[in-house]
């Protein structure tokens, strides 16, 4: 990994990080007892996607991993009181998204021109992975950790991501799309300009 990718990691880590940040603090949803639970927007998937596009899927899952950790602090410490397992678990299933939505984005070419909307559908499979993750983290591997599973958060926490994700999907085929937007970052990365759609 060259010093631009590294740093193209970094810089979305922490617009992530900041939109997470951001995002969560903006009126979170107690669930059930105070220090049970807590659910809130969370839009730190967006720097996830961006970076899925440009950079693949490993640097995808790096960024998807960084920018959760903020989330996993807020639901393990601030709101929750999961700890190390929420500060850990959170940003795993993140990294999820972010692999995925690479292979996909890499698959359709979605950063070339004339494919963005090919984001939409990409963007939302890649969710999957992660959606199922978080209903075993829940029922399973926080039964093991703690001795009681939190499945009262499923119904909440699930349909709350599949909004966020639908949305961001919507913004994710825009920016794509963006001829300026995809300059500016194949600029950065010093990438090769994505291929004109051939017309017959």
């Amino acid at each position: 990994m060259d010093a631009k990718k590294t740093a193209f990691i970094a810089m979305m880590s922490a617009l992530g990080t900041a939109l997470s940040l951001m995002s969560l603090n903006m009126g979170p949803i107690q669930v059930a007892l105070p220090g049970q639970g807590a659910v809130a927007l969370d839009l730190s998937h967006i720097a996830t996607f961006v970076a899925a596009i440009f950079g693949g899927p490993y640097i995808g899952a790096a960024v998807g991993f960084l920018s959760g950790v903020y989330a996993g602090y807020h639901f393990g410490y601030v709101v929750g009181s999961l700890g190390m397992l929420s500060l850990i678990g959170i940003p795993i299933g993140k990294a999820m998204t972010g692999l995925l939505a690479g292979f996909l984005y890499k698959k359709l070419k979605v950063g070339s021109s004339g494919r963005s909307t090919l984001a939409i559908p990409a963007t939302l499979l890649s969710y999957i992975p992660e959606s199922i993750y978080t209903i075993a983290y829940f029922l399973y591997i926080v039964t093991a950790v703690s001795g009681h599973a939190m499945e009262y958060m499923i119904p909440i926490v699930i349909p709350k991501g599949w909004i966020e994700i639908a949305i961001m999907s919507l913004l994710i085929a825009a920016l794509a799309g963006n001829i300026g937007f995809n300059e500016f970052i194949n600029r950065f990365l010093q990438l090769p300009k994505p291929e004109a759609k051939k017309t017959a």
